[in-house]
């Protein structure tokens, strides 16, 4: 034990990595329906290790949670700016009855178990996993005009009660989001979040990594021609959605030309439409299965549109003052902020809209010459954009702002996810700059989460159980009422008064609500897509102003 301890001393590192290693693996195994998940087993893993006696900067949780919640917000800025408005006032009403039935569920606990002001603001701190409340609580009891060894020792009883009630203010977060919102909703997590998904997407399917349709939906046909002997290609293309790519002739391959007349035996290639193809083969000719000379590549591009000669105008104007800009490509979407809209006649593009276009490589970069600018797919992230959206944030955070006495401060998880939602928005009207492949926000967003947790449990386990085995299990049990009590709360009343129906979303936002960034990233994990984060950002930010405003109401009235 000594070895292993010396060896952790030296590198409390490894402890991080053992953590999550042992933590993931723990999170795999399934206790009938229940499953830990990675977090929460990382969690414990890591109160187990901490036992041993380790040293963790405070530095490297800091820095693991702002990586974890930037990310967060950098994939969610543009959807979580559209969605502000009335629509937002669940998210309100809910952190506001969690903040409120937390405030009362302290007071009435304090008052039962006889504890005084500072242990009752520490279990608040802890059981909500709102670290503000420390510094909220323990300026109040200042000016409480008590002797200094009295203010100090109800400062003290802050820091026992937190120790003691975090480990569980975390856990007890996922409990309760992951586990018991489901089984209340009679809903799955990660069904809703597709539905969710789908919704958004409104039906189109999204295909994951390896996966693609049996029946796509643009195709290359190769034909002997017969019955379109004698036609253009001209005539040929305007009988459906399809292109002449390729023509061969007596062993040669002819240029491309409108006027080109087709003679039999020509051999021809066409991309386009398969519902075009297959449905006017019978006026082309016999079908071939190959053909030496008539391979030819296609590719799928992003073009962002900010030409003046396109911008503020629909569609059908755009195509009947450039009616050979569309000649051999095909429109796959239109998306703008990162969302996919319908593209008809009477859509009108704005400055950085987004097509999705399918063609040939000459077809493609004429249309970008008059249309806008290709997004070239790549695998760097800007480190630029994103080094100074992650400065900004944590500058953010550092501002205080007073109300009366009350410090309010958004502190560094706050300000990254400000940052981030606000650098993600920038992102999606400009895209040319801001690059975060989505494995590189993936890594950002596991890797910090559950560092994040582990560096909790490492820091705040031993002092948790020693004050556990002095003290009893008082604060302990007390510190589980907090948890659990106002959640449940909460969860009943957006379940049965606000009418949450979508078990993703719901939980983000109660997560949000109590500030659980472990929770959250446990929903996340569950949804398996950013369906919860938007709901979770909006209560987030009201919850570190309302959870820090109960220091000093405990204070004032323990």
């Amino acid at each position: 034990m000594d070895f292993l301890k010396s060896i952790l001393a030296q590198s409390p590192e490894i402890a991080i990595f053992l953590s999550l290693a042992g933590g993931y693996w723990l999170g795999k195994i399934q206790f009938g329906k229940f499953q830990l998940g990675g977090v929460a087993g990382s969690l414990l893993v890591a109160v187990l290790i901490s036992q041993i006696g380790i040293h963790v900067d405070n530095g490297v949780k800091a820095l693991l949670f702002a990586l974890f919640i930037y990310a967060v917000g950098f994939e969610s800025g543009p959807q979580f700016f559209r969605s502000l408005g009335k629509q937002t006032l669940k998210e309100i009403m809910l952190a506001a009855v969690l903040a409120v039935s937390a405030l009362i569920t302290v007071i009435v606990i304090a008052k039962i178990f006889l504890f005084d002001k500072g242990l009752a603001a520490g279990i608040a701190a802890g059981g909500l996993t709102q670290s503000a409340i420390i510094g909220t609580a323990s300026a109040a009891i200042e000016k409480l005009g008590l002797s200094a060894s009295d203010v100090q020792h109800l400062q003290s009883n802050v820091a026992v009660g937190y120790a003691v009630t975090y480990i569980f203010g975390s856990f007890g977060a996922i409990l309760i989001c992951v586990n018991l919102l489901p089984w209340i909703m009679r809903r799955g997590i990660r069904d809703d979040a597709l539905a969710a998904e789908a919704a958004m997407l409104k039906g189109k399917r999204v295909y994951s990594s390896g996966e693609s349709p049996a029946l796509p939906d643009l195709i290359g046909r190769i034909f002997l021609i017969k019955e379109a002997a004698g036609k253009t290609i001209d005539q040929l293309e305007s009988m459906g959605r399809f292109t002449v790519a390729r023509v061969k002739r007596n062993n040669q391959i002819l240029g491309i030309s409108a006027n080109l007349v087709f003679q039999p035996g020509d051999i021809v290639l066409l991309v386009g439409r398969r519902i075009d193809v297959v449905q006017h083969e019978h006026q082309i000719g016999n079908e071939l299965a190959s053909e030496p000379g008539m391979e030819i590549l296609v590719q799928t591009r992003n073009i962002e549109l900010t030409a003046p000669g396109i911008i503020n105008k629909t569609i059908a104007e755009i195509l009947d003052n450039q009616k050979d800009i569309k000649h051999g490509v095909y429109v796959l979407s239109l998306s703008r902020q990162g969302i996919e809209i319908d593209h008809n006649p009477d859509t009108r593009i704005l400055r950085g809209d987004i097509i999705t276009v399918y063609g040939l490589k000459e077809d493609i970069e004429r249309v970008s010459s008059v249309a806008g600018t290709t997004l070239i797919p790549s695998d760097k992230t800007d480190f630029v954009y994103h080094g100074f959206g992650l400065a900004c944030g944590l500058m953010i955070g550092l501002a205080v702002i007073k109300i009366g006495s009350i410090p309010l401060t958004l502190g560094a998880g706050g300000g990254a996810l400000l940052s981030g939602l606000l650098f993600g928005w920038y992102r999606g009207r400009h895209s040319m700059i801001g690059n975060m492949p989505i494995g590189a926000s993936t890594l950002l967003r596991d890797l910090g989460l559950a560092g994040f947790v582990v560096v909790v449990g490492l820091q705040s386990g031993q002092q948790a159980v020693t004050t556990v085995s002095e003290q009893g299990l008082s604060i302990f049990f007390a510190g589980v009422l907090v948890t659990l009590i106002p959640m449940i709360i909460t969860l009943l009343f957006g379940r049965y008064v606000l009418k949450y129906d979508n078990a993703s979303v719901f939980a983000g936002a109660l997560a949000g609500s109590r500030s659980a960034n472990p929770a959250f990233g446990e929903v996340l994990d569950k949804s398996g897509n950013s369906t919860p984060t938007t709901s979770f950002a909006i209560t987030y930010a009201l919850a570190n102003v309302f959870l820090t405003l109960l220091g000093p109401l405990i204070v004032a009235f323990v």
